[in-house]
């Protein structure tokens, strides 16, 4: 347990009808009591119990009537002893009690470590405190459901449940290093790669989740790119429900991407509204935006290509995508028009942005290329972060390495070194190693009172 009580204003800045302080550590109710005086002067506070109290300044002055709650470690969020006061939520109240609580005794808290204190004192492992983070920002239902159950440990404990594996195999190994007398052969037989077999397969299955969580926690880039004057701006917005990019019948409106977040069926996407592609142009600055869609086409998770579906497919300019890009869903718009017979047999969504026709079909063409399947938020989900995905493909790599070194028959020495640096790898996730420049990286990230 850390030294030293720590104090922070744990609601957002601005006025609101509420703020909340909280103070951990050894001396929180010390520091507590010093400033608040109750209807029993004098008497400890019950903890998990909401107490009246006037927070007071040196003088005698009240300050304000709060409310206040303890809670006594280990049994806190912290695993320390926690003091949580509820005060009216002005800017200059609240600025006031944190003053006073730094006057007697605590320091202010660094972002995130209310959160890094429940790691360091065994209150949540390191995938379960990113949770925490992950909840807060969560803008969809499915960050949200993903975020629910991190915090709840799914992630820890599949990486937990590895680890174990690689253990038992460490210890197959060694043990015939340690014992050979004893005949523990190492060899590369049927049931010993079986093992090796099945904990790859449960590395790749959550490797597999990573795209789902970066799409979950930014947003699946959806570029919206066509021949000018197709109904690209249109289309955006209709799928954001008003009027984010200017319309007109010119060609060449849209100069700049605009930007816009969404969501659909409980997935965030993140729409991005180019200028339209042609073969040549004279235009400088509509040069500069063409070569600006391109720049968003190699980036973009889901590409919405709109075509005039009332003109036949041999005048409709399309656009040349990035070789190799998934993600691809055509658009026919103006279907009000009539869809052209020549389309007739293309794979495509038909719209009409004049009269909203199709914009369901479109909605879930968008779902089902980031998200195979129906998608729904109460679904298990499991979301690894840039951090996890690069502690178990290292994990991965090494255990490839031991298991290609078993069947070269080479020494069980060098099969041990590249276990126990999966062993690490897979530490590494839930914390159970020596890594502070990881906590530093986790934790900055984190906002001021959690």
């Amino acid at each position: 347990m850390t030294a030293d009580t720590i104090a922070a204003i744990s609601t957002a800045f601005g006025e609101a009808a509420i703020s909340l302080l909280r103070v951990s550590g050894s001396q929180a109710l010390t520091v507590a009591d010093k400033i608040l005086h109750t209807a029993h002067p004098g008497e400890q506070l019950a903890p998990r119990v909401v107490h009246f109290a006037r927070v007071v300044d040196g003088e005698g002055g009240v300050i304000d009537e709060v409310l206040v709650t303890v809670f006594k470690g280990p049994a806190s969020y912290t695993g320390e002893d926690v003091v949580e006061i509820s005060c009216h939520g002005g800017i200059l109240v609240t600025r006031r009690i944190f003053e006073l609580l730094l006057k007697n005794g605590a320091r202010a808290a660094e972002p995130g470590e209310f959160t890094q204190r429940a790691f360091l004192n065994g209150k949540m492992d390191l995938t379960q405190a990113e949770a925490v983070m992950d909840l807060i920002h969560a803008q969809s239902d499915f960050a949200l459901q993903a975020a629910s159950q991190q915090l709840e440990g799914r992630v820890g404990k599949a990486a937990e449940k590895l680890r174990e594996s690689v253990i038992n195999l460490v210890a197959h190994v060694e043990a015939h290093i340690d014992f050979p007398e004893e005949d523990i052969s190492p060899e590369t037989g049927a049931a010993l790669q079986a093992r090796f077999d099945d904990v790859r397969g449960q590395l790749q299955g959550l490797l597999a989740t990573a795209e789902h969580g970066r799409i979950l926690r930014s947003g699946a880039r959806t570029v919206i790119c066509g021949a000018p004057n197709v109904g690209k701006s249109s289309l955006l917005n209709l799928l954001t429900g008003f009027e984010r990019a200017i319309v007109s019948p010119q060609a060449g409106t849209t100069r700049d991407t605009v930007e816009e977040m969404l969501h659909i069926h409980g997935l965030p996407f993140r729409l991005v509204d180019t200028a339209g592609l042609r073969e040549h142009t004279h235009d400088f600055i509509e040069a500069t935006g063409m070569e600006r869609t391109r720049k968003e086409l190699a980036q973009a998770d889901v590409i919405l290509e709109v075509v005039d579906g009332s003109v036949p497919q041999s005048e409709a300019h399309r656009v040349p995508l990035p070789e190799g890009k998934r993600g691809h869903v055509l658009v026919l718009n103006k279907a009000d028009l009539g869809i052209h017979e020549s389309w007739k047999g293309v794979e495509a969504v038909k719209l009409s942005c004049q009269s909203s026709l199709g914009v369901e079909e479109l909605r879930a063409a968008m779902r089902d290329v980031v998200w195979s399947g129906a998608a729904s938020p109460n679904q298990a989900i499991v979301a690894i972060n840039a951090r996890h995905q690069a502690c178990f493909e290292q994990a991965l790599e090494a255990l490839t390495r031991a298991q290609a070194a078993l069947q070269r028959g080479e020494a069980p020495e060098f099969v041990a070194l590249d276990l126990r640096e999966a062993l690490q790898a897979l530490g590494e996730v839930t914390g159970r190693v020596d890594v502070e420049e990881i906590l530093g990286a986790v934790f900055s990230q984190f906002c001021i009172g959690k």
